[in-house]
C-alpha cells in the first residue's frame, strides 16, 4: 500500500513539474498581431475607471485595449512608460512599452498624439496597460 502511494506521489510530482515547466516557458502573445477587444480615447477609459472601478475591471481587466491620446510624459527606466493625459490633470493612462516586442518604437515626447494597445491590468490612480505596442489604426 505504501509503495502504491509513493508511486502516485512521484507521478503527481513529475506531472506538476512538467506543467510548471510548460507555463514558465510559454511564449508571450504577440501584441503587434493581437486584436484589441476595445478601442477608445485615453480620457474615456480613465473616466470609466474613476466612476466605477469594479464595472471597468469586469469590462477591461486582462483584455487588449487600444487607447488614443496625447502624451503627457515619458518615463524612462527599466521599461519605458508613456503616460497619456486625461481631464483629471494628475492621473492618466500609463502604457508600459513591451520590452520583448520586435517592434521599432518611435521616440515619444510630451504633446505627441499616439495610439497604443496593450493588456489592461487595472487602476492604481492611473489606468495601467502593460506590454504596449503602437497601434496600426
Amino acid at each position: 500500500m505504501k509503495k502504491i502511494l509513493l508511486i502516485l506521489i512521484a507521478i503527481a510530482a513529475v506531472a506538476g513539474a512538467a506543467g510548471g515547466y510548460y507555463l514558465w516557458n510559454k511564449p508571450h502573445q504577440n501584441m503587434s498581431k493581437a486584436d484589441a477587444a476595445y478601442a477608445l480615447e485615453a480620457n474615456a477609459l480613465f473616466m470609466e475607471y474613476e466612476s466605477d472601478e469594479a464595472a471597468a475591471n469586469a469590462k477591461y481587466l486582462s483584455k487588449i485595449v487600444e487607447v488614443k491620446g496625447e502624451v503627457s510624459q515619458v518615463l524612462e527606466g527599466e521599461n519605458t512608460t508613456v503616460v497619456l493625459a486625461t481631464e483629471n490633470g494628475i492621473f492618466g493612462v500609463k502604457c508600459e512599452l513591451d520590452p520583448h516586442s520586435k517592434v521599432e518604437f518611435p521616440s515619444y515626447k510630451a504633446g505627441d498624439q499616439v495610439a497604443l494597445k496593450g493588456e489592461c491590468t487595472g487602476f492604481l490612480g492611473d489606468v495601467v496597460l502593460v506590454r504596449c505596442v503602437p497601434s496600426e489604426r
